[in-house]
């Protein structure tokens, strides 16, 4: 069984593999200050919840953002599997065409994620991943990977607002009832979800005019369940593209 592991801003995504299928998937908050020992504890105790024993495990592949974090967790793996991780990074086989002015520079989740699109959709793409950080990523044909666009995601633009404006609540993001809000916190999530919305829409347009064509949209992350229904263009939602990532780039690079 292989586990696969992403270390994000806000969550470590934790999932098992047998035979290509996802057994289990969990969610562990990141968390800078925790040592090695209290993370191979946590993805230890996550595995026995799920009825997947240390003994089950045969390798394991991480991915990070986060690189304060990236050691403990990778200690606290080796401590508990007894094993050195595949760990994403320059040097590994993707398969795709990197046209970035430093390629090495890419975030290790966005190739995770343009691998794992591949593997299920035809380029062109364009490829959305609403987590911490909202990011949107081009693939054309023969696999290569153009580059894109990043900025804040949802909850982080949120907490910019309700900690710069005195006035204005924390809020939950649930779905707006109308774009025209009749109240602040109605007129926050508007904001907040719509504007989001709007933002991929207009981008996505821009991107096609600038490559003169239309692409498949994908889309992944934590917020994209809630924000993709509110955009104008039809987008496929994805919840599995990092894990499935994954797990392919450990079968191309397996040792």
């Amino acid at each position: 069984m292989l586990l696969a592991i992403d270390i994000g801003n806000t969550n470590l995504v934790i999932g098992c593999f047998e035979n290509d299928e996802i057994k289990f998937k969990a969610r562990i908050a990141t968390d800078r200050t925790r040592t090695s020992d209290q993370y191979g504890v946590e993805i230890k105790n996550m595995m026995e919840a799920y009825g997947v024993h240390v003994s089950d495990i045969d390798d394991c592949i991480i991915s990070s953002v986060v690189p304060p974090v990236f050691n403990s967790v990778r200690t606290g793996v080796i401590k508990v599997i007894g094993k050195q991780p595949l760990v994403v990074g320059p040097g590994l086989k993707t398969g795709l065409n990197i046209h970035m002015d430093v390629p090495s520079q890419v975030g290790s989740d966005r190739i995770v994620i343009a691998v794992a699109a591949l593997a299920e959709y035809k380029a062109p793409m364009i490829l959305m991943d609403l987590g911490t950080a909202t990011t949107i990523e081009v693939v054309e044909p023969e696999n290569l990977y153009m580059g894109g666009v990043i900025f804040p995601g949802v909850r982080v633009s949120l907490d910019a607002l309700t900690s710069r404006a005195a006035q204005l609540p924390g809020i939950s993001l649930d779905k707006p009832k109308n774009v025209i809000g009749k109240n602040t916190v109605d007129c926050m999530r508007s904001g907040m979800m719509y504007g989001t919305a709007a933002m991929i829409d207009g981008l996505v347009e821009r991107i096609e005019e600038e490559l003169g064509h239309q692409s498949t949209l994908i889309a992944t992350g934590g917020m994209a369940q809630f924000i993709t229904p509110l955009c104008k263009r039809e987008i496929i939602l994805e919840k599995d593209l990092l894990l499935k990532g994954l797990n392919i780039l450990y079968k191309k690079n397996k040792r």
